[in-house]
Order: structure tokens, then sequence, then C-alpha cells
């Protein structure tokens, strides 16, 4: 015969059980597959406002048109905590929303010459196809090289992006993944 537990046995059983899969849930969040929510314009006509992707982590090399999430303070160094104070639910009960996390494309790899002139960008010097872009560039003519260990990242609304071509070349320990599902 089967002795009858109490209340308090099944309610820890239960809490285990609560701390074990909220545990799982942020790690897998945190370095594997993590949602973001696109904020601003800078990717339209591809992602607008508010949109919603998912980024997975997991990845070391990334190719021209890869959608990535970086994180934009290229000064800064990341450890193995941010991705875990990014998470969703974490940053929310920190209070502390990473307004430094963008969405862009990738269109320069290292060692790769970039060029900006007559409206088009130029990757050594073929000019891109770029159908995603919905107008040409209104930038001053420059030239950048593409340093070893680094992206250029470019949002696809040229004309209204903060990207590479203002904060710099992206290290890739700041590329925190790579975008596979939007909605």
């Amino acid at each position: 015969m089967e002795k009858k537990r109490g209340f308090g046995p099944a309610l820890w059983d239960w809490t285990k059980t609560g701390i074990v899969a909220v545990s799982a849930a942020v790690v897998i969040n945190a370095y594997v597959l993590q949602a973001f929510q696109v904020k601003g314009e800078s990717m339209l006509p591809t992602l607008h406002n508010s949109d919603s992707t998912f980024a997975f982590k997991m990845q070391s090399s990334y190719e021209y048109g890869d959608i990535v999430i970086i994180d934009s303070r290229i000064g800064k160094q990341r450890s193995w905590l941010d991705p875990v104070f990014e998470h969703p639910l974490v940053a929310k009960l920190r209070g502390a929303e990473s307004e430094y996390l963008w969405v862009k494309r990738v269109i320069g790899k290292p060692g790769d010459t970039l060029e900006f002139r007559d409206g088009v960008v130029y990757r050594n010097g073929e000019p891109l196809k770029e159908p995603y872009v919905s107008e040409p560039i209104k930038s001053p003519a420059e030239t950048v090289t593409v340093p070893v260990g680094h992206v250029f990242v470019m949002g696809d609304n040229r004309n209204n992006s903060t990207d590479s071509r203002v904060i710099g070349s992206i290290p890739l320990g700041n590329v925190v993944g790579k975008v596979i599902f939007s909605y």
C-alpha cells in the first residue's frame, strides 16, 4: 500500500521543477536562441519597428547579407554575463533595457574594402546588388577597409540608420547572433 505524501513535499517538487525550467529557459535564451524586438526604422523595408525576431547565437562566422544583432558598444568587450543580463525577463527585472542591441545587415567581412559613392555601396570595387534597399545612399564619398576579426554592418534604410559608417566596424565578439526568423 502506497503512503500518501503531504502537500509540502508536492509543493517542493513543483518548485524544483519550476526552478529547473526557468533556469533552462534563461540559459537557452541567453546562449543559444533569443527573441529580440526591432526598435526603430533603420531596417525598413525588411524589418519594421516592433517586429519580433529570433537570433541564433552559436554562430562564429557571418555571410554577406546576413541580418545580425550587434552590441553597438564596440569599445566594451562582452562578458559571459552580458547574454544573461540581456535576457528579456532578467532585463525587465533589472529595469534596464538593452538599447545598445541593434539589428543590422552584414555588408563587409574582414579584409573587404568598401566604398560609398554616387549613392551606391561598392565592395572590393564591385557595386552591390541590394534589392532590400529602397533608395540610394546619401552619404559623402568614403572608403573603408574592414579589419581582421570584424564585420561592417549597415541598416537597410541607409539614410536613416546609425551603423558601421558611424561607430566603425564591429568586432566579431560584439555580434550577438544571426537573425533566423522574424515576424
